[in-house]
């Protein structure tokens, strides 16, 4: 069990997404207004608070919710290490793992300032098969 910190979107890919009150998931879309939802197999990017917060440490490097791209920054779940195919419940929502990691656009901001960015060994991907509303400081439990 977790708990969701943060909930972000981006209006265009590449850009830092910003964190907003409540989001709206859409099943087999994704997170609506967010340029990354589509009929596709990335519908929705997690990130762990925890490599975020060791990130930080490393550089001495404070990152916004957000920066990373993610759509939902989690805590208390080490979502890299969930296999492909594990669900994960928010209130009605339900997301399934599709993807850990992913190449790291050419454009990306953090790792033009630190040389590094965590989402190819830490973001997680999902895909949503059922939807529902999302705040932050909402709970999240992995199913299977």
């Amino acid at each position: 069990m977790g708990k969701i910190l943060a909930v972000c979107i981006s209006e265009q890919k590449g850009t830092l997404k910003t964190a907003v009150d409540k989001g709206l998931m859409i099943k087999d879309f994704g997170l609506e207004h967010d340029a990354h939802a589509g009929k596709w197999h990335r519908q929705i990017s997690l990130l762990a608070v925890e490599a975020v917060r060791a990130f930080e440490e490393k550089y001495n490097f404070k990152v916004p919710a957000g920066a990373f791209g993610e759509n939902l920054l989690v805590e208390g779940i080490d979502l890299k290490n969930l296999p492909i195919g594990t669900r994960l419940k928010v209130n009605d929502i339900l997301l399934e793992i599709t993807q850990i990691g992913k190449k790291c656009h050419l454009g990306c901001n953090i790792q033009k300032q630190t040389g590094e960015c965590i989402m190819p060994n830490e973001g997680v991907f999902a895909i949503v098969l059922n939807g529902g509303e999302i705040k932050a400081q909402d709970t999240i439990f992995v199913e299977a």
